[in-house]
């Protein structure tokens, strides 16, 4: 029930269309339906009764060469019935890929509405399955498969009424057989569903397999694991071929016991017209029709057993997607909150308390209080794992804190919009991602930005040099995840992109790890230039980049232990000079 209700939700804004295809398929079917009886009508009046030309009324009209007219009507019959059958076939083509078209936006829409926790727990991989591989199944279903089950089955409704106005009898004796096979259709393919099912769980694990390696590929070089990732991905290929030949197996005696009820209730239907058993009188013409209906009655079986996997296909499709775009709790809120107006960029932490998990024991931020007023600017110091990069994705409002408040000009980051929020703090993540398309595209990242801000930022980020060298300059294209480009070239076109975006609020994270000391002291004169006019946050491993920050925090293990500035801390003699003066041992 829950799956028919998730097809009708689908199918809903598409409704008026769908009628008129059940309304044109149910005609086509009356048509098909009448061209037995009309053959009948031939075998019985002409050929039986050897009566070439006979006075009869047809549709109210008399004809005088009766056989040519019916041959006639048989022909219009069979083009209005192929017209029909186009004009269906290319209603449920455009009816189908909009259902899919739709499928995919909410998925893609979906994705993009999430939080950062639902990416942290889902494979980039899956998603790409769901919005390609599972969406293809339901299209393939929705637009093949679905009108030939509704055909058939009006089709059998249609059949199973003249047959009843012929011969009741033998239209029951005819039933019993095909209820028998359905029963035993049934058996067999409930057995083979969960085949079907572990089948495609394994063609997704497959799927995210071959996306991770593809996007891991320099990595499976460098550590030389070819041999190892192939012998994973035969072990999960073998898993999907076995799965399936049990899945073929199982469903190999639905086609025998099939056929073998369609010959059983064929020979029936000659025995009864040849020895009249049973009592049952039966003409020529009528063991005609009912041997040509039975056959369209039992073809729907057959049909369907070859299809099977692809309903099944599509209903774990749908039941996938759905339950992945059904969790509303990581859905993140864009419409309401408050526009942030006139920032001045004041940040403060007050008694934060945050953790991953709310069912983990361990707190990542233990009791964090801050300032960062307008134009200060502040350095997170401490080993990996202390919770610097975590404060960073707080302030983004990536993830809900569990107790404390976090502000922004004094006003809560929970009570304001989550687009404003964003749209006025800057990232540099140690690893930037590049788009497809031309460096100004990553630059400007689709927002409103003049050809001379971005030409501005160019000179800001120091990268004129390197945009300079570049084939066709700035419109110079980048390939997929920018692999034509250097770490470092990455890095300067992520200093370009956030000096043309202006935010008020900077965060850097490790973001000059991987340029060249010259180069970061070019783009650190610029950070500072910058800095005096917007709140700026950095992260840095390099601890000689922040000694002339306005404020150092050190944590330890998710808790602030010192703040001040560079040589303040020193004089402390605590866990910061042991830090620095590591780091100046190790870089002499």
């Amino acid at each position: 029930m829950k799956t028919i209700k998730r097809f009708y939700n689908l199918a809903k804004p598409y409704l008026k269309w769908i009628i008129l295809i059940i309304l044109l398929t149910i005609l086509e079917n009356a048509l098909s339906a009448s061209r037995p009886v009309i053959v009948k009508t031939i075998i019985d009046q002409f050929m039986q009764n050897k009566v070439l030309e006979k006075s009869i009324e047809i549709l109210g009209k008399s004809f005088v060469t009766n056989a040519v007219y019916i041959g006639l009507l048989y022909i219009t019959i069979v083009l209005f019935e192929n017209i029909i059958d186009f004009i269906v076939v290319k209603f449920t083509a455009h009816v189908g890929e909009n259902i899919i078209s739709d499928l995919r936006e909410k998925i893609f829409n979906f994705s993009q509405k999430t939080n950062v926790s639902f990416h942290d727990k889902t494979p980039a991989g899956k998603l790409y399955v769901r919005i390609t591989s599972d969406t293809d199944d339901i299209g393939a279903f929705l637009k093949d498969d679905i009108i030939n089950l509704f055909r058939d089955t009006t089709y059998v409704i249609v059949v199973l009424i003249i047959m009843f106005s012929i011969n009741w009898k033998l239209t029951i004796i005819s039933l019993i057989l095909l209820i028998i096979s359905i029963i035993g259709v049934t058996f067999f393919v409930k057995k083979a569903n969960k085949f079907y099912k572990k089948a495609k769980k394994i063609r997704t694990e497959l799927n995210t397999f071959f996306s991770e390696v593809i996007y891991g590929s320099r990595t499976i070089k460098i550590f030389n694991i070819q041999n190892i990732i192939k012998d994973k991905e035969t072990d999960l290929t073998e898993k999907l071929i076995k799965t399936r030949n049990k899945a073929a197996l199982i469903d190999s005696p639905v086609f025998q016991i099939v056929t073998l009820s369609l010959n059983i209730t064929i020979a029936i239907i000659l025995a009864t017209g040849i020895k009249n058993i049973w009592g049952i009188e039966i003409k020529a013409g009528e063991i005609y029709v009912f041997i040509t209906f039975v056959r369209r009655l039992f073809e729907p079986i057959a049909k369907t057993m070859e299809n099977v996997e692809g309903f099944q296909e599509a209903i774990v499709s749908l039941n996938r997607i759905s339950d992945l775009i059904e969790q509303e709790e990581f859905l993140e809120d864009y419409d309401s909150g408050i526009e942030l107006k006139d920032v001045k960029g004041k940040v403060e932490f007050k008694h934060v308390w945050f953790k991953y998990n709310d069912n983990d024991e361990n707190w990542i931020l233990k009791d964090i209080s801050f300032t960062i007023e307008p134009t200060e600017t502040i350095a997170l110091v401490g080993k990996t794992g202390a919770g610097k990069t975590t404060i960073t994705n707080l302030v983004n409002r990536f993830y809900e804190i569990q107790k404390g408040e976090i502000l922004i000009d004094g006003i809560n980051i929970k009570d304001i919009n989550i687009n404003s929020l964003r749209s006025h703090i800057g990232n540099i993540l140690q690893e930037p991602f590049i788009f497809s398309g031309s460096v100004k595209d990553n630059i400007k990242l689709y927002k409103n930005i003049t050809d001379e801000d971005v030409e501005k930022a160019v000179d800001l980020a120091l990268a004129r040099s390197f945009v300079n060298s570049l084939p066709n300059g700035i419109e110079t294209e980048a390939v997929e995840r920018g692999e034509n480009f250097s770490v470092g070239q990455k890095q300067l076109i992520a200093f370009a992109r956030i000096f043309a975006l202006n935010p008020d609020i900077f965060i850097l994270d490790e973001a000059t790890a991987n340029i060249d000391t010259n180069t970061e002291k070019l783009i650190q004169k610029s950070i500072n230039k910058l800095s005096k006019e917007k709140t700026a946050i950095f992260i840095a491993h390099r601890l000689s980049t922040i000694v002339n920050v306005d404020k150092i925090l050190v944590l330890k293990d998710g808790e602030i232990i010192e703040q001040g500035k560079h040589e303040e801390l020193l004089k402390q003699n605590g866990y910061y000079a042991n830090l620095y003066n590591s780091y100046y041992e190790s870089n002499k």
